[in-house]
């Protein structure tokens, strides 16, 4: 196969749609918030995106079918706009990997007409967090007084480091191209996967777009993840433990 391929799936007619990124990263925040609003809404595959700088695997299906790696894009219908969803398992795995796919994936959205674009992602606070913050970074200064107002943070200097990954390059590349984008990044500890991030990072977004959305599934999974949060506590205020009896974290 070629380093990238796109299989067009379906065109719908979407009116000025909005990009949203979703792809895993800290906290898989930015994952789950994607994958809920196609559970959420009304939604439909229109691109498969393969690329030889995924990992060299294939996922299985219940059934037992092999479908080869690959990102992809949703069109989804809400009561307030028109968006186009990419998420997929994983990022590149090269810098100049990084900069071609995204590249790719902003040509999708531009085929579609997409003019504004979100990345969705988590900001790593190493510690458990319990006031959920949405920090945000824009490609244009005029976009910061719009969000502010959705609720986002901007912090001078953060997140320290910058953005890495897709979601730092929509911003970059995006902003290169004329597209208004921004990037909403929820406070996560870094270290466990965060439905309760996810959903304040979803909560702006639907402020910023006007449109609206359940949070009962990833409620569900807060509480399934604040059973393991309140076992790591157990352990911080409690004796040593072996490192043997640690071995199913992680």
């Amino acid at each position: 196969m070629d380093d990238i391929e796109i299989d067009a799936v379906a065109t719908p007619a979407l009116d000025d749609p909005v990009l949203v990124e979703g792809l895993p990263g800290v906290g898989h925040v930015g994952k789950l918030a994607a994958e809920h609003l196609l559970e959420e809404c009304d939604s439909e595959l229109v691109r498969r995106v393969y690329a030889t700088e995924f990992p060299p695997q294939v996922s299985v299906d219940g059934d037992g079918v092999a479908e080869l790696t690959c990102a992809e894009f949703h069109a989804v219908e809400t009561d307030g706009a028109d968006l186009l969803v990419l998420t997929g398992d994983h990022q590149a795995g090269s810098n100049a990997g990084h900069y071609r796919l995204t590249s790719t994936f902003l040509d999708v959205a531009e085929s579609f007409g997409a003019a504004r674009a979100y990345a969705l992602g988590g900001v790593p606070t190493g510690e458990l967090v319990e006031e959920y913050t949405v920090l945000g970074a824009v490609s244009d200064r005029d976009l910061v007084a719009e969000l502010e107002e959705a609720g986002v943070e901007f912090r001078p200097d953060e997140p320290a480091g910058g953005i890495v990954g897709v979601s730092g390059l929509v911003l970059g590349l995006g902003g290169r191209r004329g597209l208004d984008a921004a990037c909403l990044m929820g406070e996560t500890s870094g270290y466990l996967v965060d439905p309760k991030s996810a959903r304040a990072v979803l909560e702006v977004l639907a402020e910023a777009l006007d449109f609206t959305v359940g949070y009962e599934s990833l409620e569900d999974r807060a509480e399934e993840m604040e059973e393991v949060v309140g076992k790591i506590r157990e352990m911080q205020d409690g004796p040593a433990v072996p490192d043997d009896d640690l071995r199913y974290i992680g």
